[in-house]
């Protein structure tokens, strides 16, 4: 019986999609690395929006149920022209400008199997390039750090009425993606793993209210201009850890690790306030109390904004390879969510 299993192969007129799982900090990652079809275009962002204009359908079967969940974040690699790989990423409710812990998680996979033969890499994202290093011990990566994009403040201090909140104080930073920042013990909120629910609740309300009172504009690019979720901040389980993040983002997806675009954006918020100096590193908790680490390594300017160089160091994990079948019958072959 295991021989005749073990030897089923699909129809040949099915697609067949090969990916590579991994997390980082808990948080998944499904790197995809065969089975799709040309994807057409110059840049990173001329990819996505031709993979957005006519594979839609394999994100959302990759990505929502019955292959992934409510939860599920995947990337595709793409050849390029100027660095050592091209990537964007995709999950529930579309494609992001920039994700730290896929960084991590890609980073290991592309040194560990060989993909790029050094330890210091380049890698082209929707938000910008993205320089790598990955820490080696006997032949596996230990950990990651990178250096992102600019990370600036955009807004601080405001205030905004959500529905059965009442008046939310948040700040606005970006780390590749924007995020509206909020206290989490302020709104009674605990940063708990049995308080998922709530926090995502709390984290959609937020994200809707701030987007309807708040005008988001990337100095360059208007793809990357919208605010991309709602990171919580907390106090450390751990003592000897700076605090807690947890982030919401897309439509209502969870982070479960400490989030590589939140802590870049947290900080730019601490440098301008002066909370941090410059090379000092802060370790965030994630939900889970995984972490991540962080710290400033340079300042520039990012059109009219002030920023900052951070750093990021995380360590990720594979978890399996997986081929995905789609049969062209199957009523449900683009998936499906509940949340």
């Amino acid at each position: 019986m295991r021989q005749i299993l073990s030897d089923w192969h699909p129809p040949d007129h099915w697609t067949r999609i090969t990916t590579i799982d991994m997390h980082t900090g808990g948080e998944p990652l499904r790197v995809v690395v065969a089975g799709l079809p040309p994807i057409e275009g110059r840049t990173v962002l001329e990819k996505r929006r031709y993979f957005r204009e006519h594979y839609d359908h394999l994100r959302t079967g990759l990505m929502w149920e019955p292959r992934g969940h409510a939860d599920m974040y995947g990337a595709v690699i793409t050849p390029s022209a100027d660095a050592d790989f091209d990537v964007f990423f995709i999950h529930n409710e579309g494609y992001s400008t920039m994700c730290g812990h896929a960084i991590i998680a890609l980073t290991k996979l592309a040194v560990e199997t060989g993909l790029v033969s050094k330890n210091e890499i380049a890698i082209n994202v929707p938000a910008g390039r993205i320089l790598a290093r990955a820490t080696v011990v006997d032949g596996e990566v230990v950990e990651t750090s990178f250096q992102n994009v600019p990370s600036f403040v955009y807004l601080r201090g405001q205030q905004v009425e959500v529905a059965g909140l009442g008046l939310v104080e948040f700040d606005v930073a970006y780390g590749g993606a924007f995020y509206a920042f909020v206290n989490a013990p302020a709104l009674g909120l605990q940063l708990e793993a049995g308080n998922f629910n709530r926090l995502i609740e709390c984290g959609r309300l937020i994200k809707q209210a701030v987007m309807a009172t708040v005008t988001i504009k990337h100095p360059f690019e208007d793809d990357l201009s919208f605010l991309y979720g709602t990171i919580f901040l907390g106090p450390a389980h751990d003592s000897g850890h700076h605090s807690r993040n947890v982030c919401i983002f897309a439509d209502g997806e969870l982070d479960r690790s400490a989030t590589g675009s939140g802590v870049s954006a947290r900080a730019a918020l601490h440098y301008a306030a002066g909370d941090i100096g410059l090379n000092e590193r802060i370790t965030i908790e994630s939900i889970l109390g995984s972490t991540m680490s962080v710290k400033v390594v340079g300042v520039t300017n990012f059109g009219p904004h002030d920023a900052i160089i951070p750093e990021v160091s995380g360590t990720a994990s594979v978890t399996g390879r997986h081929d995905f079948y789609f049969d062209p019958t199957d009523p449900f072959r683009t998936g499906f969510l509940f949340r």
